[in-house]
């Protein structure tokens, strides 16, 4: 791993954290992708994540950010029942484009900008992107806990130092 600037470290961090989200996903089986949990079925959980992530991480303040096609008001929000309902390939479409524009502005970034604020926004660029990874870990952990409740197996991360994997694999350890 590069280590010789912070955007080195957070585009590290960043390609194994979207790794192992792209993953959690692919360990929910389809008997439990409508299943209630905290009132709200797992798929929705996975969405607030996504969606968390993809407002979040860059500027949240940002006139020009658009709604996923699927969205509809408060499709987001874990405290609201919604009539929509989300389909595993339309969550993986919405996570292939969150990966992209993701990759894209990490790409862009370069130390001596971390600790500027987006435009129209009160946090730096920093704090959004710490934020981020902590939200995302958090929803993580609590998509994984529900994997493992249910099927006894325990979703594949990629740590610090272990290669992502390439190919096949075997997505639970």
């Amino acid at each position: 791993m590069k280590q010789e600037a912070l955007t080195d470290i957070i585009a590290d961090q960043t390609e194994r954290a979207l790794w192992e989200v792209k993953n959690v996903i692919a360990c929910v089986p389809d008997e439990y992708w409508n299943k209630e949990y905290c009132g709200m079925p797992l798929w929705k959980h996975i969405y607030h994540m996504l969606h968390s992530l993809d407002l979040w991480f860059i500027n949240p303040r940002d006139p020009h950010y658009k709604e996923p096609p699927v969205h509809e008001e408060n499709l987001n929000n874990l405290d609201v029942v919604s009539h929509r309902h989300l389909e595993r390939e339309e969550i993986d479409a919405y996570f292939t484009c969150i990966k992209e524009k993701t990759q894209n502005y990490i790409a862009s970034l370069e130390d001596a900008f971390l600790l500027e604020r987006p435009e129209g926004c009160e946090y730096t660029k920093f704090t959004l992107l710490m934020a981020q990874h902590r939200h995302l870990h958090t929803h993580m952990g609590m998509i994984m806990g529900f994997i493992v409740a249910e099927t006894g197996l325990w979703p594949r991360v990629a740590g610090l130092e272990g290669r992502i994997p390439q190919g096949e694999y075997d997505k639970f350890f």
